[in-house]
């Protein structure tokens, strides 16, 4: 199964690359490139690896004597090979990063200034927000390589029909802290069962024994934690400011709420089964286990090539603010190491082109993050019969920001240990947010 750049709080905490381990490399490239060139590109994304390979071979045959090489590195893997490799002046000549390491990478004079290599005006064909989201210290640091729309839920239509709940209901869900307008509660809890067969409002309901869920709620920053702070008007971290502000009324309003679906309503998973198991909800969604799965577009592929079931696409339930979701790119970053400057040059070129990016939308592995190659990405799902207007339409009603700031990995190592305690239920909520905000600042702050 494929590993998406940021998807599960894990895809956020990742292994930083510190600063002071990557202070020895900051070699330059070797200069003007002679004869035949392999260019190596890395990346996690086995689906996103399949789009490239497919392209590549009509870039080669337009550039001779330059190949790219495509290499793999599972994510478990990815960020500590990553730093082990720049340090040694072994790294790949293009990389993915996410935002939570690049600035470890920039400080270490490990990346090329995209600007100055491909010129001032390169940026005006990429989507602004990952443009933004990936300047730092007035310079782009990596060519955009694809963007993720927004959140949403995915349903399983078996599962739905069998407990009488209709499309309809799926796509109007409302969650509400006060209970006055909520839908979610009701409706994940007819969509749950225990193995015999009991939902949670049978007396003998046992929820140590569930064989089916009703939705997933879980410590999963992107497709659900940050998306119910910012429903609530709550925010992870203010844009103009690197600090955690996510304690605040609404903040613990929001989670509160997931904690009781899962150790009150028990209509999720146990946070046991997903604080450290990124893909346990995506597998009980695949194996019918799961109703509804909330979670973003970088699934499309898993679920289209892993579900043996009707399924689709619901908007995000509404919360107190509407429905606001997080929304988040992904980079190819040049490393100043490469022995192929010039040819390194050719290959970022074509990876920020129409051309290169629509290898990643012509096959649904990703919407591209060049945004004349976007169309693809849509025209590629509309073929495969699924409708992923709800994970574009909800980006009108506004989004948050993928975390941000030269600490963050180190702010998400720890409030990770903390955070868990809670969706476990050990924690009350308040004071654990208390706690993790306090921890994840004095990270920042390098204390």
């Amino acid at each position: 199964m494929r590993k998406h750049p940021f998807t599960r709080t894990i895809a956020l905490i990742g292994v930083a690359g510190t600063a002071v381990a990557l202070a020895g490399c900051q070699g330059a490239g070797s200069g003007a490139d002679g004869g035949s060139a392999t260019v190596t590109l890395r990346l996690w994304d086995e689906a996103a690896a399949e789009a490239y390979e497919q392209a590549i071979p009509s870039f080669e045959e337009a550039n001779d004597g330059i190949t790219i090489d495509v290499e793999v590195i599972p994510w478990a893997d990815y960020w500590t090979s990553l730093r082990n490799d720049v340090a040694s002046d072994s790294v790949s000549d293009i990389f993915w990063t996410n935002s939570s390491n690049f600035i470890d990478y920039v400080d270490a004079g490990a990346l090329l200034d995209i600007g100055e290599t491909l010129g001032s005006d390169a940026s005006a064909d990429w989507s602004a927000t990952v443009v933004e989201q990936y300047t730092y210290d007035g310079t782009l640091w990596g060519v955009p390589q694809l963007t993720d729309p927004g959140i949403g839920v995915f349903y399983n239509k078996a599962l739905l029909d069998e407990a009488g709940v209709s499309v309809e209901e799926v796509e109007n869900l409302v969650w509400d802290p006060t209970g006055d307008d909520d839908t979610l509660r009701d409706v994940a809890a007819w969509l749950t069962k225990d193995s015999d067969g009991r939902g949670p409002s049978d007396p003998d309901f046992d929820p140590l024994t569930l064989t089916q869920f009703g939705y997933n709620a879980a410590y999963d920053f992107q497709a659900i934690w940050a998306d119910y702070l910012a429903s609530a008007g709550a925010v992870f971290q203010p844009a103009d400011s690197d600090e955690l502000a996510f304690d605040t009324p609404e903040g613990v309003a929001a989670t509160e709420y997931l904690v009781d679906l899962i150790n009150t309503d028990h209509v999720a998973p146990s946070a046991a089964d997903t604080n450290d198991n990124g893909d346990f909800s995506r597998d009980q969604f695949l194996q019918g286990h799961l109703a509804l799965f909330q979670t973003g577009a970088y699934n499309l592929a898993n679920i289209r090539d892993g579900a043996d079931f009707e399924w689709g696409i619901a908007p995000l339930p509404e919360g107190p603010e509407g429905r606001i979701s997080l929304t988040n790119g992904i980079i190819a970053a040049a490393s100043s190491q490469s022995e192929h400057p010039d040819a390194q040059k050719k290959v970022l070129e074509w990876l920020g082109s129409v051309e290169g990016a629509s290898a990643l939308g012509t096959t649904g592995a990703a919407l591209p993050a060049v945004t004349a190659a976007q169309q693809s990405f849509f025209d590629y799902w509309q073929s495969e019969g699924v409708d992923v207007s709800p994970l574009i339409d909800v980006l009108d009603n506004g989004t948050i920001s993928a975390p941000h700031g030269a600490k963050i990995s180190e702010a998400f190592t720890a409030i990770a240990p903390v955070l868990k305690e809670v969706f476990l239920g050990r924690t009350p909520v308040d004071e654990g947010l208390t706690a993790a905000q306090a921890a994840g600042n004095d990270a920042i702050a390098g204390n």
